[in-house]
């Protein structure tokens, strides 16, 4: 074997021009579905992170009716539909998929929260429990959060969020200040950020509408406060957090089953679901990769034309060889070892040219990223399958030269020269 490789590369290097013309083919081809690749890969990445951030994992679980969450603003709570017991939310923790839990009360605000003389129009009020901070990623900015004392104690402290604090208060500062909620007040006593600056990426109104999500703001009140303020024995949400991003589609629908069988509405087309970031990324992604991949095929046609030139060159090859392969049958060497030699410096010829293919296919993804805009992100799993597949096609079209070889008459052979 070693031997074959020497020659192989030996006849390579005595052909320089004519073997890189050779490998030209395979070069196009390979470069192409390398560059096709690494843009499909770098946009689902994009979709993913766009739709799910910066790895925060949670997977929110709400209360719908058919396809759309259920709005209680105006609605009665549904019959057969229970507030969630603590031992629904102790079965979800214990789930392998989930990390923490947290339910919560949710109304989106059209009316009712006042700031002074100024209302508020758009954003949510949230009741939620002292450990829903730590489980929606979010940490305190300014002040503190409310702690489980007062919570038992109902009292009256709400948290707010950045975009509260700009728009509703006009950058004041916020402590202290007194907020009007459902006709209550409600003394601020934090303002909370996430802990990622995580912004996905805007190129088109289409993005903005798939990925943006409310920024008019969000108020926290204490969970135990949510029935003063609001309705008594009003169905919560669940919001967990998954072990990893891949765990969030299992965790959610797990989630929102353990939630379905401890109720019983009347209405069938009422039931928790999980609102599953992770499924709609991989649904866009499946989307653009079934866009892509006729490109692919496309690429790979050169990679046929390349492995027929490899072809015809090994034919020349054997043609200009034949005294040699005569000689050596004459002195004994066998029909495989004359193939075997053929072979190997086709494989080499095709390898050689994958190897160039993907370092060009790299270098076409980022010229293609700089011009467009278009993320890549470079699939080294797909450069090792590339490479073997250029191997591949060396050998498959280089069978036919190489067993021509091994069946010259080695009298014929000689005599040709």
């Amino acid at each position: 074997m070693l031997e074959n490789l020497r020659l192989a590369f030996r006849g390579i290097w005595t052909h320089k021009l004519r073997s890189f013309l050779t490998m030209l083919g395979i070069i196009i081809g390979i470069a192409a579905i390398i560059a096709i690749v690494s843009t499909i890969e770098g946009t689902n990445q994009q979709i993913k992170q766009n739709l799910i951030g910066s790895g925060s994992n949670t997977v929110d679980i709400q209360l719908y009716q058919n396809d759309w969450p259920m709005d209680l603003s105006y609605n009665e709570p549904p019959y057969g539909v229970s507030r969630i017991s603590n031992d629904v939310l102790k079965e979800i923790r214990s789930l392998d998929e989930v990390q923490s839990a947290s339910k919560y009360n949710n109304r989106q605000i059209y009316d009712g929260v006042y700031y002074q003389n100024a209302s508020m129009n758009g954003g949510y009020v949230k009741g939620v429990e002292t450990d829903f901070f730590s489980t929606a990623n979010l940490t305190v900015k300014k002040g503190r959060l409310f702690t489980d004392d007062e919570c038992k104690n109902f009292k009256k402290f709400c948290v707010i969020d950045e975009a509260i604090a700009e728009d509703l208060l006009q950058n004041e500062e916020p402590l202290g200040k007194v907020l009007e909620i459902g006709g209550d007040s409600y003394v601020i006593i934090g303002v909370v950020e996430t802990r990622s600056t995580f912004q996905p990426t805007i190129n088109t109104l289409a993005d903005y509408e798939t990925y943006m999500q409310d920024e008019s703001g969000t108020i926290y009140i204490p969970i135990t406060d949510w029935p003063i303020s609001y309705r008594y024995d009003e169905p919560e949400n669940v919001l967990i957090r998954a072990v990893s991003t891949d765990d969030m589609t299992a965790a959610g629908k797990k989630t929102a089953d353990i939630i379905n069988a401890s109720i019983s509405p009347t209405d069938d087309t009422i039931k928790y679901q999980s609102k599953d970031l992770l499924e709609q990324a991989q649904q866009l992604q499946q989307l653009s990769s079934s866009t892509n991949s006729m490109l692919i095929w496309i690429a790979a046609i050169s990679l046929l034309v390349g492995g027929i030139g490899v072809m015809n060159i090994m034919l020349v090859s054997v043609t200009e060889r034949t005294a040699e392969i005569g000689l050596k049958k004459a002195i004994g060497a066998r029909k495989g070892k004359i193939m075997g030699q053929f072979l190997t410096e086709a494989a080499v010829l095709t390898s050689m040219g994958g190897v160039l293919g993907v370092a060009c296919g790299i270098g076409l993804a980022q010229i293609i990223s700089i011009m467009s805009g278009t993320p890549v992100a470079i699939s080294w799993p797909a450069a090792i399958v590339a490479v073997a597949f250029s191997m591949v096609i060396g050998i498959v079209f280089g069978i036919l030269p190489s067993h021509q070889a091994a069946n010259l008459n080695p009298i014929d052979a000689l005599r040709s020269n």
